[in-house]
């Protein structure tokens, strides 16, 4: 089985609620079975502090592409994003699929 890049961005009061939601929507769209290639494979995420001057998405894809320890797994934490001057947060890395 391989592996693919996601990314979502939810709205929550928190990020495990943003999470939660986004764990759940992935769930619903592409069922409960394992190897989706979506959040759905995750089960936990980190925070990532988001630097100045740089959007989130474009750091996401850095994080990605640099192998970044924190979410350069299939079976480890999604990168969580939290969007400046929002509720939204986006999640990111690598899945099952």
């Amino acid at each position: 089985m391989g592996a693919t890049t996601f990314y979502n961005v939810s709205v929550g009061k928190n990020a495990k609620d943003a999470f939660q939601k986004a764990r759940e929507k992935a769930q619903y769209d592409y069922g409960h079975s394992g190897y989706t290639g979506t959040i759905a494979e995750k089960s936990s995420f980190v925070m990532i502090p988001l630097p100045t001057g740089i959007k989130p998405l474009e750091y996401a894809d850095k994080l990605i592409d640099e192998g970044d320890s924190r979410i350069d797994d299939k079976w480890g934490d999604a990168g969580c994003i939290a969007i400046p001057e929002s509720d939204e947060y986006l999640f990111f890395g690598w899945a099952s699929e």
